[in-house]
């Protein structure tokens, strides 16, 4: 009996174990009966089934569920992360469709990052195992055949909040109709929506700063700063609202430290707005070691070297976003702005590394050397980056065309208002 035959077999004990118990009765009546039946010559099961040792030997693999969640995923954040990281959860293999920028302009107005850039920000996640470009905002009946036999898609997993159609219908009816729908809880705190309003007001904020920069030469940076929030506060403009647990930094940690004898390499930013600049500057810098540990420096740091009006995303935030990424480890919540001997030590670091691409400012003009230390000891090194990509070049695409985010913010903002106004409690990760 070839092996194919036998995973036949196999495939119809795992499937239909009440026809193969029949079978395995009647065999055994038969084998007790011979002896009434003189004459009648039964074979033994072994004989029957020479290559039975098998079902002992291998143990039967059961079929991965793959599910599929697909989003524009512009200006992707930590919500996004967490949303394909619950869907990861609800199978063995997820499945992400990227919408088409044709799509996403019909029905909600022009993304702010390219569909390269999109691409390159859900394949960086360390739950995506699986991403189909150019997918469709709505779920159609074709799509969804696609899905199920191309894809071999289980599930089709989407939100608690609502996603309709300009017309106002479910862009997710058809799943639900099929019985194929799986539902995941929302991340609060964050949107694409927020995070443009974040930009626009940042700019706001920043010319604002610029026309008071002679009153305030002399204020302390500390107070400066609480001027500048109670400025926010006082216009209405967007502030984060999420709020960090200690679990969630679990859920996004690799939970491994590195070996005794690892290559621990050490690169250090902002990591505001993360973009596809960051997936790749990471990338580069995890294959020059073993373990890629990351510092990300905190909001006071940021402020300090590069305005009041940074960062647009804060410290836990931007924190999560860099855990998400499938080439980082580890992170430095809050790391300092100079590589000290002391951390090289602490964190058994072997090199610290610097992409060619960062935020230009005229303030570091003069200061100290961030990197004097491991330049000291041989082991720091500037590495290419491989995209021209910083968060100033991203938020400047939003300001350039604020009239039409404006609009497309305020119709979305109206949504947002609605859905929190409906919420209910939702149990889920």
């Amino acid at each position: 009996m070839d092996f194919d035959g036998v995973n036949s077999i196999w495939d119809g004990v795992y499937y239909h174990p009440h026809i193969f118990g029949g079978l395995m009765l009647t065999a055994a009546l038969l084998g007790l009966s011979t002896s009434y039946f003189a004459g009648i010559s039964v074979p033994h099961l072994p004989y029957m089934f020479p290559d039975l040792r098998l079902f002992h030997n291998k143990k039967y693999q059961k079929r991965r569920v793959r599910v599929y969640m697909d989003g524009c995923f512009d200006l992707m954040h930590y919500g996004h992360a967490n949303a394909l990281r619950q869907a990861k959860a609800l199978g063995d293999e997820l499945v992400v469709g990227v919408v088409s920028d044709d799509q996403i302009i019909a029905n909600k107005g022009p993304p702010v990052l390219s569909m390269e850039e999109r691409l390159t920000l859900v394949s960086g996640l360390k739950w995506v195992d699986e991403v189909i470009a150019d997918a469709p905002y709505e779920i159609t009946e074709e799509f969804m055949k696609r899905l199920f036999n191309d894809h071999k898609i289980d599930y089709i997993i989407h939100g608690d909040d609502p996603c309709l159609l300009p017309d106002g219908t479910d862009a997710y009816a058809l799943a639900k109709s099929a019985g194929r729908y799986k539902q995941i809880k929302r991340t609060e705190g964050v949107s694409s929506t927020d995070i443009v309003g974040r930009i626009l007001a940042s700019q706001k904020d920043s010319k604002t700063h610029e026309d008071d920069n002679v009153s305030s030469q002399h204020i302390e940076a500390d107070k400066l700063n609480k001027l500048e929030n109670d400025k926010k506060v006082a216009n209405g403009q967007q502030m984060s609202h999420f709020l960090p647990t200690s679990r969630r930094i679990v859920q996004f940690s690799n939970g491994k430290g590195p070996g005794p004898n690892a290559r621990v390499v050490y690169i250090d930013g902002a990591f505001d707005l993360f973009h596809a600049g960051h997936v790749e500057i990471l990338k580069n810098a995890r294959k020059l070691g073993d373990f890629l540990l990351v510092g990300i420096y905190t909001d006071q740091t940021i402020s300090e070297h590069r305005g009041s009006h940074f960062p647009l995303m804060h410290l836990h935030e931007r924190s999560l976003s860099v855990l998400a990424c499938r080439h980082v480890d580890e992170v430095i919540i809050g790391a300092p702005w100079e590589v000290t001997n002391d951390m090289i030590t602490t964190f058994n670091i072997s090199l610290v590394v610097h992409g060619t691409i960062s935020e230009r400012n005229s303030t570091l003009n003069g200061s100290v050397d961030p990197y004097a230390v491991p330049k000291s000891m041989g082991i720091f090194r500037m590495i290419e980056s491989p995209k021209d990509i910083t968060t100033t070049t991203v938020a400047q695409r939003i300001v350039d065309n604020h009239e039409i985010y404006q609009k497309r913010n305020a119709k979305k903002e109206a949504s947002e208002k609605k859905y929190y106004a409906q919420k209910t409690y939702i149990s889920g990760d």
